[in-house]
Parts: structure tokens; sequence; C-alpha cells
């Protein structure tokens, strides 16, 4: 993101993980599968070591046939194998398949966040699709955080939700006055904005700041939640076993893996940021992009009564990041996103961790190193006194899968009759999938794409992923 790209719109809410950086952005998208070893381990990772859905294989043995095969044990896979079990007419064998440990890609390695574009992303999707996808889009997003809150409430699923305001922060004039401008447009075309809060009369006055309410919670704990229904319900979840080909025609396609092979009229990819390993033709269209989380340790000004309770996107010119205070636990800080100082971690660690000789996608791993080396860069602390002072305690990585028109790929895999796709969420896919996955699994079973809800800008055509392809 860079000031130029401002002038007229503002990022939707999500593209703080998808910062640009002008090195890597000359380089190819090299699409691999996941690193299977050297990899760090996010907060939610690291929290978890003792469960044993980590390393679950529900059969010994990889099965021979499925009625459907998942590829991808994420909030899309694992939520898009219980709605297919949970429906009227389940299959009747589903394999959940896993190439590491359970939810060890983007979903067991983002901030925490579930929040829903309000408003900021209005204008930019109305460019790009018009004015009525641009407000199903945004109203999708908030269905989806009500049901995300809804499902974790209703089973009393032990994940740290939190429900407050989020709260966006314009850091300069121009900005406030681009802010104000993507608001006035949203409203002017139908957009509810009765729930969000504006503030311009600040002491700085060339600030302003919006807010309106999101969550943040564990992902790999309410992940873990799905997949325990679903093994209830006879899913065969199978971890440690990469996918590495799939081959054969309409409906009798074969999944091959390091453990076996599997017959099945149906494979659902939901692979995201690693989807062109196994789709080639995805590639260009979903563009693998680096991502950073930091684990902050307040001050002792920001700790006790006086901690967060909120969480934030701080937006300046050169680029953004978000700030997750996990105020209902231990009240320690997530940063991401793609502020100035977190462009630079991305090129130093890219230099010596991104491009292999097979061609591998990697995690950016490890990174801790780089966030050492380069401090605290980039953050503002008042002068702690007697207490103690801000601490990067630690860094993981993860890959996003940055959509090249700016929202998912949902549906049929076209000229590939049984293969579907729940895929490019563009670090975004909290917000989005507890909408798409279960709309996918209705599609699996017939129903039309207008009954799903969905925009209709989320369907996957040919001509869509002909548009961006490049072969990379």
């Amino acid at each position: 993101m860079h000031t130029k790209d401002l002038q007229d719109s503002l990022p939707p809410v999500g593209d703080e993980g998808t910062g640009r950086n002008a090195r890597l952005e000359k380089q190819p998208a090299y699409t691999g599968r996941p690193l299977m070893e050297g990899m760090s381990l996010s907060l939610w990772l690291q929290t978890v070591r003792n469960n044993p859905l980590l390393n679950h294989r529900t059969t010994e043995d990889l099965p021979e046939e499925a009625d459907v095969v998942v590829i991808g044990s994420g909030i899309s896979g694992s939520l898009t194998a219980l709605s297919l079990l949970q429906s009227p007419n389940p299959p009747k064998s589903v394999i959940l398949i896993e190439a590491r440990e359970l939810c060890s890609g983007a979903t067991g390695r983002n901030a925490g966040h579930c929040k829903p574009d309000s408003w900021r992303g209005f204008t930019k999707y109305k460019n790009a699709f018009g004015a009525e996808q641009a407000l199903k889009i945004l109203a999708n997003e908030q269905q989806t955080w009500q049901d995300v809150v809804s499902y974790i409430r209703k089973h009393n699923v032990d994940c740290d939700l939190w429900v407050g305001k989020t709260l966006d922060v314009l850091m300069t004039k121009e900005l406030a006055e681009t802010a104000a401008k993507n608001f006035s447009d949203f409203e002017l075309a139908g957009g509810d904005t009765s729930k969000i809060e504006v503030t311009t009369e600040s002491v700085e006055a060339e600030k302003a700041v919006y807010a309106w309410d999101a969550s943040s919670l564990h992902p790999w704990k309410l992940v873990a939640h799905i997949n325990r229904q679903s093994l209830d319900l006879g899913l065969n979840l199978q971890t440690w076993t990469p996918v590495t080909d799939i081959s054969g025609s309409a409906n009798k396609w074969a999944v091959h893996t390091e453990r076996g092979t599997v017959k099945t009229p149906i494979v659902v990819h939901a692979t995201n940021a690693y989807a062109g390993a196994l789709l080639p033709e995805t590639k260009g269209a979903i563009r693998p992009c680096p991502h950073m989380c930091n684990k902050v340790l307040p001050p002792s000004t920001f700790s006790g009564s006086n901690a967060l309770h909120n969480s934030y996107a701080v937006i300046y010119p050169e680029g953004m990041y978000t700030i997750n205070s996990r105020s209902t636990s231990d009240g320690i800080l997530l940063f991401g996103g793609a502020a100035p100082n977190q462009s630079k971690l991305l090129e130093y660690v890219a230099e010596d961790q991104f491009r292999r000789t097979d061609d591998s996608l990697t995690n950016f791993e490890p990174v801790t190193a780089a966030v050492r080396k380069l401090g605290t860069e980039g953050l503002e602390w008042d002068d702690p006194g007697r207490g103690s002072r801000a601490l990067y305690d630690y860094a993981w990585s993860g890959i996003i899968a940055r959509s090249a028109d700016q929202v998912p790929f949902i549906g049929p895999v076209p000229q590939k009759t049984g293969q579907w796709i729940c895929a490019g969420h563009n670090g975004h896919g909290m917000a989005r999938i507890f909408t798409c996955a279960p709309a996918l699994a209705k599609l699996i079973q017939g129903v039309s794409w207008k009954e799903t809800g969905l925009p209709e800008c989320f369907e996957v055509t040919k001509e869509r992923l002909d548009r961006y392809y490049n072969g990379s």
C-alpha cells in the first residue's frame, strides 16, 4: 500500500495483512507445498502442544476410497466437512487431509481477528464490481461475524472470544479526508452506518477514528471444536499426510499422498495460498503472500487498569498495522500488517527463507531473529517510568492467499467436475469463511448459487481464473 493508492479509496479490511514490499512484488509468485520442517509456531499452536488433535489420525491407514476428500484442515476445510456431515443428506464417508499438524496453515497463524468490513472497503469494491456487489460483500462480512459469534456462544466454545469495538485510526489529514468520502459514498449507496461511531474532533484534528463491533478469538481452538463435532459424525481426519497430486477425470479422482491414494468423486480444495500446487489454473488469481505476526508484551503504562481493551488498525500513508489486545485472557498484544518496519522484516526474512531450489513455498520462517535484529522500530510508547518497557516477545509467519481481485474463489473448479474450491481469502478469512464454507457444502449438494446468499463476485469462473493466470 502506498500514498498514491489512497487518494480515492482506502484498502478493505484485511488488506493490512497483505502489505506490499517493492522488492517482493518484483519476484515471481512461486507456489509449492507447505514447508514440512523448521516451521515456526504461532501463539495459537504454542498453546495447544498437548492437544491430541494436533496429530490425530482417525484410522492407522489412509482409506482407499471416500465419498468426499477435503484437503486442508484450516477453518475452510474443517467447516466445509462439518457442514456436509450435518446436512440432511450427508456423505457416507468424508476424509479431511492435512499436510502437517491440524490447522497449522493460515487459520492457525493469524492474529486472532474476526473483523467485518463495515464500510472501509466500499469504494474499492464498488470500483471493481459495482455498488450493488460492494454492498453485498460488506453485508456478507457482517453476517459472517454474527455467525461466528453465534456458533461460539451456542456451543460454548472455549476459544477466548472477545466482542467489542474495533477502531480504525487514520493518522493524517489526507487519509481522514479519503475516509470521510468513502464513508459518505457508502452511506449514499444505502449502506447502514447506524452502528459505526465516527470521531473527527480530537486533540490532533488531522486524525479520524471509526469504530464498530468486531471480535478476536483463539482460532485453533475454534477449529478444534469444529473437528470434534465432525469426528462425532464420522469424519476421518488424517494429519501429516501431504497431498502430492490429483489425477483422473470427472467425478473419478485419485488423491495421491505420501501415505497412499484415495479414490473419490468429490475433492474440496481448502488449501488457500497453496492452491496452485494442486490447481495450476489458480496461479496468478491466488498469489501467495508473506505475512507476519508479533507477540508484544505491553509496558506498564499499558497494563493493569490501563490495558488496551479494543482492536485497532493504525493507518499511515506508507502502510498500516493491526493491534489485537487479548484483553479477555492474558492482556498481551498481537501486531500484524504492513507498517514500514514490517515491510523491512518481510524483505529481510524473504532474502534468506523464501526462495528454494525445489520451488517450494516456505512460511518465511524462522523470523524471530529478524524481529530482534530490527527491534521495536515503528512502535511508539510512553516512557514507562518505574515499570517495564514494551517487549517483542515472539514472532511467527505464515502465508496469505492474496486474491487478484480482492474477493475469494468459491465453487466448482472449471473443467474439473467434482473438484471444488474455497480459497483466496486475502488475509481476511475469519470474516468470510463462516458463510463461504457452508455455502460451498450446499453447492456440492446441488443448490444454486443464488440459494447460497453469497455475493455473485465470489463465484469461480473460467473467465475469472483466465483473467489473472500467469503460469508462474
